[in-house]
């Protein structure tokens, strides 16, 4: 049996500082970012899937950031071939490959397999986007935690994408996808450390504010403009996103800027109270302060010597 490839992955919810972390283990360990995150894949939404900027990717490389269009879609099995590949090539570039976001799932498929799902007719995808469409993310994530609470507990209720598939993969199997998840995994080519940014929700909470502030004078709400001038569908998946969805209100005129940014922070809390749940359940996890620096070297370093 071949060698496990080593990488290191960086997670924590969003606005904890997994950025100047990066850095951190970059310089280090001469290492060369991959996304880890399903929001930040999106070429229209840089500001406001808080994507790293133009300066800071010229401080070490960085694959995987901004290169879907509004309306195309990635699951988790599109996101495994691509990691992979990008992993691949930051070794062949002498890099070691850290994985840094706030997706679990990615995480898990990366160091744990992918669920062995089977193959679905594309007739159940079709039905469930089509009702998708026409109901609303909202309703169908009521249907699905219904059917499924587990699986809807982690994702988010506009995430139109995930419900669609995991309704879909219902109605054909008869199985859910705790249940499919449950099952024994396909193998991974990669063995990790991960590290996971601590901070406590009440923490996070006025972070997340002021860093709406600062996106809006980046330019987010130009930036969702311009993405409306390409792609004008709500239901599209770039939109379902956090912050785009309660953007693209404010711009169409269904809410005032005041509405759309305390919507905005209540959602992004939200969204950060269940990606600390899914990671605290996660026993591999080593917890490191955002700026011990000393400590995720130390645990990188023990890791890498092992």
């Amino acid at each position: 049996m071949s060698k496990k490839i080593p990488i290191v992955c960086l997670v924590g919810p969003t606005g904890a500082g997994k950025t100047a972390a990066s850095f951190n283990l970059c310089r280090t360990f001469n290492g060369g970012v991959i996304n880890l995150d399903s929001r930040q894949v999106f070429r229209d939404f840089p500001i406001i899937t808080a994507q790293p900027t133009a300066e800071e990717q010229q401080v070490c490389p960085h694959k995987l950031y901004g290169f879907l269009k509004t309306e195309d879609k990635i699951d988790v099995g599109k996101f495994m071939d691509m990691a992979t590949a990008a992993i691949h090539q930051t070794r062949e570039e002498g890099l070691l490959p850290l994985l840094v976001g706030g997706t679990g799932f990615y995480l898990k498929a990366l160091l744990e397999g992918l669920a062995q799902i089977p193959r679905i007719d594309q007739s159940y995808t079709d039905v469930a986007e089509a009702e998708m469409a026409e109901r609303g993310s909202a309703p169908m994530h009521e249907d699905l935690t219904k059917i499924d609470p587990d699986y809807a507990a982690k994702i988010h209720f506009n995430d139109s994408q995930r419900i669609c598939r995991a309704l879909a993969v219902y109605r054909a199997t008869g199985k859910t996808f705790s249940w499919w998840h449950a099952q024994p995994m396909t193998p991974t080519p990669f063995r990790g450390v991960r590290l996971g940014i601590d901070v406590t929700l009440d923490e996070l909470t006025p972070l997340l504010g002021k860093r709406i502030d600062l996106m809006i004078e980046a330019g987010a709400i130009e930036e969702a403009r311009e993405a409306l001038k390409h792609n004008d569908d709500p239901n599209s998946t770039g939109w379902s996103g956090i912050g785009c969805a309660e953007l693209y209100q404010y711009i169409t005129g269904a809410m005032s800027l005041d509405d759309c940014k305390a919507l905005w922070l209540k959602n992004t809390r939200a969204y950060a109270k269940r990606q600390l749940t899914w990671f605290r359940k996660d026993k591999e996890i080593i917890w490191v302060k955002p700026k011990d620096f000393e400590t995720m070297n130390r645990e990188v370093s023990r890791f890498l010597a092992e």
